[in-house]
């Protein structure tokens, strides 16, 4: 069971179902999870990453819920032994809300038994930054891994 979660949130001028998709889909992984950084992906969707913070390989099996505007991420060192420790939940924006059309991202972390205070606080850290940088990358269609080396 989590001792803490952590919420990262940010609105972004996207229609829900887009950001659902982007979330969920992991081949763009890579553009905003510091925690996969150049993913390999198998056939049956289970994700390969490296961790930009420690070069630690990572796997992740990502588990979609459309009709609920969720996505599991399952996350560990051994694919066998994946977790679910990280979510995201999609709200639509309604006229009560804001301008249709936008949507809310909620990045949610539940911090596991094992991990010491440095490591929550850069996760933390990471999530603040991560929700800032989809919503760049959806709002702007920039694509860094097509960058020139």
């Amino acid at each position: 069971m989590a001792k803490q979660t952590d919420l990262a949130h940010i609105r972004i001028n996207a229609a829900a179902d887009a950001l659902f998709a982007f979330m969920a889909d992991p081949g763009r992984m890579d553009l905003w999870s510091f925690g996969t950084w150049h993913t390999e992906i198998a056939a049956d969707g289970l994700v390969r990453g490296t961790s930009i913070f420690d070069g630690s390989e990572i796997y992740v099996r990502i588990a979609p819920y459309p009709d609920q505007m969720v996505v599991d991420y399952l996350i560990g060192a051994d694919p066998a032994a994946l977790t679910r420790r990280i979510y995201a939940r999609i709200l639509p924006s309604t006229d009560a809300d804001g301008p249709v059309g936008m949507a809310e991202l909620h990045l949610v972390a539940l911090r596991s038994d094992h991990m010491d205070d440095d490591r929550w606080e850069g996760l933390k850290a990471a999530h603040a930054f991560e929700v800032r940088l989809i919503k760049r990358l959806i709002e702007s269609g920039f694509d860094h891994r097509q960058l020139p080396r």
